[in-house]
């Protein structure tokens, strides 16, 4: 395995080994390759799914040349996956950074989990690849601030997974909210309602061999192997996970903010608990957050373990207006008069549900085809990473609302919560050696 130091000293000579001059050469035999922008998709257990799938539909301009994770198993089932479908096999890799250090790929997905999102883009902003990395796009908002700056001095394209910024249906109702469509639009509220079970209480057991565990840590401060975490109850641990608001809420919120036309809020609150199992779930499963604004409010309320729907509808976006109002999800939207009678709707004709883990849908394909073409230079990001930045800030100090039961007040401009430094400490996070986030 290559350390992190050999692995930087290989970027800084740009090292290429003769295996991956041979794979580029074989692809610069296929008709039209040199004009695709090569992949290497990182984690494959769920969403990574999803972004095999919108690759393949975006074949055209787009082309995966590696798959990585450190679970063998999970990468060989996906690997078979990605051959069928695909009609060629990419190279699949344990480690991540072999496919970082290959200059035959031009880009580079994370679908990992949270805490290696922003460690992993500022990696490979540094290996020149352009980053679609999956939200929330930090583990903390520090890391936020720093991806912020990463891209920033290297110039390369940052792309974050709200895919709701690439649906057509939804790009139309939020223009049409800023043209007045409901009048002066001051409220929005997002939802998210799911019927997860008990992650129950781990035990200590042996690291499974076929699973690298000291790489899945990576950044993360070293801890026992327990039988509940892996693959993908670390969301509701804090070394790993960002809990149900990041994991989901970004979405919503993120259209919410869009909606209204805000940033950072000037003061965040949150209220809820772990209300219906006793186990190792760090988080709540239960939240209600309210974002306060000098006129206008926005709120997201989340129940993971209680599945009854607000508006007919598991997740979605409500934004109130002087003149009306719209709920709007990823499967189309209501319009509503001041007296709550229905003007006009949209229906894509299909139906999510927040129970599906994956997500492949024509939003992800669409996204991944604006992340594409930027990167091109054909197009301009939907949710780049210094817009995206602003939601995922919003709901880590949400969080931190919730982690220290009291009210926190921000610096509109940064972000920054004011006159609470025990607060602030939870602005970022402690790193294994060897592996802090630099520029």
């Amino acid at each position: 395995m290559i350390t992190r130091r050999t692995f930087l000293d290989g970027l800084a000579l740009g090292v290429a080994g003769t295996a991956m001059a041979s794979t580029a050469k074989s692809y610069a035999q296929i008709l039209g390759a040199n004009d695709r922008l090569n992949f290497a998709i990182n984690g494959l257990n769920g969403r990574g799914h999803a972004h095999l799938s919108a690759l393949l539909a975006n074949s055209k301009i787009a082309r995966v040349a590696y798959i990585c994770d450190p679970d063998d198993h999970i990468r060989a089932k996906f690997a078979m996956q990605a051959e069928a479908a695909l009609g060629y096999a990419p190279k699949a890799e344990r480690d991540f950074r072999h496919a970082l250090a290959s200059k035959d790929v031009d880009a580079i997905s994370i679908a990992t989990c949270d805490h290696w999102h922003t460690p992993m883009a500022v990696l490979g902003l540094k290996a020149g690849k352009h980053v679609y990395v999956e939200k929330p796009s930090s583990h903390n908002a520090r890391e936020g601030e720093l991806l912020v700056a990463a891209q920033k001095k290297y110039g390369k394209q940052v792309q974050v997974g709200d895919q709701q910024r690439s649906s057509p249906h939804t790009i139309k109702m939020v223009q049409q909210i800023h043209d007045g469509l409901i009048g002066e639009a001051y409220e929005a509220k997002a939802w998210y309602a799911n019927t997860r079970v008990s992650m129950g209480t781990g035990k200590p057991v042996p690291v499974p061999e076929w699973l690298d565990w000291d790489l899945w840590q990576g950044p993360a401060p070293r801890s026992e192997y327990k039988d509940n975490i892996h693959p993908y109850n670390w969301h509701w641990l804090r070394r790993f996970g960002t809990g149900e608001t990041l994991n989901n809420g970004t979405h919503e919120v993120d259209v919410c903010r869009w909606a209204l036309g805000v940033d950072y809020p000037e003061a965040v609150t949150a209220i809820g608990g772990r209300y219906c199992y006793k186990d190792d779930w760090q988080f709540y499963d239960t939240l209600v957050t309210d974002f306060k604004y000098p006129n206008k409010t926005l709120s997201w309320e989340g129940r993971c373990c209680n599945g009854m729907k607000l508006y007919n509808r598991d997740r979605g976006s409500a934004i109130f207006g002087t003149k009306g109002s719209v709920v709007m999800d990823r499967d189309g939207y209501e319009v509503y008069d001041l007296k709550g009678k229905k003007i006009d709707s949209f229906a894509t004709g299909r139906e999510t549900s927040s129970s599906d883990l994956i997500g492949r849908d024509s939003m992800t394909d669409a996204h991944f085809a604006n992340f594409i073409n930027a990167a091109r230079g054909l197009d301009t990001l939907h949710s780049p990473i210094a817009i995206a930045n602003i939601s995922v800030t919003m709901l880590l100090i949400s969080n931190i609302a919730w982690f220290k039961d009291r009210e926190m007040k921000l610096n509109t401009t940064t972000g920054h919560i004011l006159n609470d430094p025990e607060a602030m400490k939870l602005w970022g996070r402690e790193y294994e050696k060897g592996w802090e986030v630099t520029i």
